[in-house]
């Protein structure tokens, strides 16, 4: 058990880094934007793998030796257990008066009637009890049920980390931005997602051949309070098929209530704007067109960061890199100059973005992989004034900016939003909830059952009466002595109840 404690607690402390270091598995775009940060660390962070912590060897050795460790408490408690259920309850002490809980009283009554009338009545509390042939005493037992949510617990946490196991083998989690409308779909292919992790013994033929689109996408704005600005209640409104040549169906994908097909669960976890924006080279071709996705920055206001890359663009590349402010608002400081631009509120009340210029080479031109939503700004120029200044295009919906040096001009066209989806199988996650459920009954069990036992003595004295003695004892720490007060005078008022008096009446 020792050893069990210390290595839950080597796997909380395990737990840290995956919590404050970004993983590769939820959040890929911002590990890529802690690499460009860190560009020291990074390749240490990689040997470590704490960019993906609960995949490490690590971690995974911890977790197992955990799951050893516990079954190595459990076997032995279970021949233990199974032992102290066969048993008889232990003999009556000599001295029921020195227990904790005791009480006495005299009667007329043979000693082997009150004995008999004693195993009854304590029968009926549902107790175990013991009457031996010619003994003078009856032994009775209550509270196995404690030690057996014990072991229930511990159980339990096995079947849940089983569970988690098996949803990390052969499950799957990927994410996609996916804009609204029908003319941008989504089928459950690899190629679809823009991050996937797979568990090690993930199999793609499991993956259910169901296709959607967002048609519409509703969202409430709070207009007062501490949290003016921020959405709520928000409804991505879905076209889905379960099959390629499956009727259309529509669904409303809310927070916290996922599409499930098949054995696939698809979420709604986040939301955003995509302003489209055109790019007209030197030679007056469009180069790039379309929504490009600004990510948030700050989720009350949904003030956004983004790029726009034109790798086609004559006489040179071009690549844009800025802020979208919903609601654009310039604030005034205490002397009254104007401060930083930003959002006073997460609608699209005064759409305006505000974009960088960089020209040269932006990191496409080698056919490496890159991020969509990082611009490589190692080899390029940034665009600037003649005094020196940045040069910095605010645009609002329908404005256009022709740049400097015959490079072209940029449009914002218009403004379309975004969802992010998550679509996730986890096999095992009907087994972690059974294990979990099993784990509050456990400890249900183990925190309000209280193990206790109670003994009867009854024996002649030398004027002819009996004396029987009641006593009990509280197994538990922390049990209630009002409790076990009451418990004990109920069972003596029961058989003194039932009890004939002299006249050979019952009382």
């Amino acid at each position: 058990m020792r050893t069990a404690l210390v290595l839950l607690l080597l796997l909380a402390l395990a737990s840290i880094p995956g919590s404050v270091i970004p993983q590769e598995d939820i959040d890929s775009l911002a590990v890529s934007q802690w690499r460009d940060n860190h560009p020291r660390l990074a390749p240490i962070w990689d040997r470590l793998d704490l960019f993906a912590v609960y995949s490490s060897v690590w971690f995974s050795a911890i977790y197992l030796l955990l799951m050893i460790s516990l079954v190595g408490c459990i076997i032995p408690r279970l021949f233990v257990y199974a032992r102290a259920l066969r048993a008889r309850p232990p003999r009556a002490p000599r001295n029921l008066s020195r227990m904790p809980e005791s009480t006495s009283y005299t009667t007329d009554e043979d000693p082997d009637v009150v004995l008999d009338r004693a195993a009854v009545v304590i029968r009926k509390r549902r107790f175990r009890v013991d009457r031996p042939a010619g003994g003078d005493s009856v032994a009775a037992e209550r509270g196995h049920l404690r030690e057996a949510g014990n072991l229930l617990f511990h159980l339990a946490v096995i079947v849940v980390l089983v569970g988690v196991a098996i949803g990390s083998l052969f499950g799957y989690k990927g994410g996609v931005i996916l804009l609204n409308g029908k003319d941008y779909g989504f089928t459950n292919n690899l190629t679809s997602y823009d991050d996937f992790a797979p568990g090690s013994l993930f199999d793609p033929s499991v993956m259910e051949p169901f296709s959607f689109s967002i048609t519409d996408f509703d969202v409430e704005w709070m207009t007062e309070g501490r949290r003016r600005g921020q959405a709520r209640n928000f409804v991505a409104h879905l076209d889905y098929r379960t099959q390629p040549d499956a009727p259309t169906q529509q669904y409303d994908l809310k927070v916290n209530h996922p599409l499930s097909i098949g054995g696939t669960d698809v979420f709604l976890i986040g939301h955003g704007y995509a302003p489209v924006i055109t790019i007209r080279d030197g030679d007056g071709n469009v180069t790039k067109t379309g929504p490009a996705t600004f990510l948030p920055i700050n989720p009350q206001t949904f003030e956004s960061f983004g790029v726009v890359k034109a790798p086609f663009a004559e006489p040179t590349q071009i690549g844009l890199e800025g802020t979208f402010y919903p609601t654009f608002q310039l604030g005034r400081d205490e002397d009254g100059s104007l401060s930083m631009p930003s959002s006073a509120f997460g609608d699209a009340v005064d759409p305006l973005v505000s974009l960088f210029v960089y020209t040269g080479d932006i990191g496409v031109s080698d056919g490496s992989a890159s991020s969509v939503y990082v611009l490589d700004k190692a080899n390029a120029t940034q665009l600037r004034k003649a005094d020196g200044q940045p040069f910095r295009m605010d645009l609002r919906p329908g404005e256009t900016v022709t740049l400097p040096d015959g490079l072209g001009s940029v449009t914002f066209d218009g403004l379309q939003r975004w969802n992010k989806i998550q679509i996730s199988r986890t096999p095992g996650k009907f087994i972690a909830l059974g294990g979990m459920v099993a784990a509050l009954l456990g400890l249900l069990a183990s925190l309000f059952v209280r193990p206790r036992r109670l003994w009867v003595r009854a024996r002649r004295q030398d004027d002819g009466t009996t004396l029987v003695e009641v006593a009990r004892l509280d197994r538990s720490s922390g049990g209630d002595p009002e409790t076990g007060r009451d418990e004990l005078t109920g069972i003596v008022a029961a058989l003194k109840k039932t009890a004939p008096d002299r006249d050979g009446a019952e009382s």
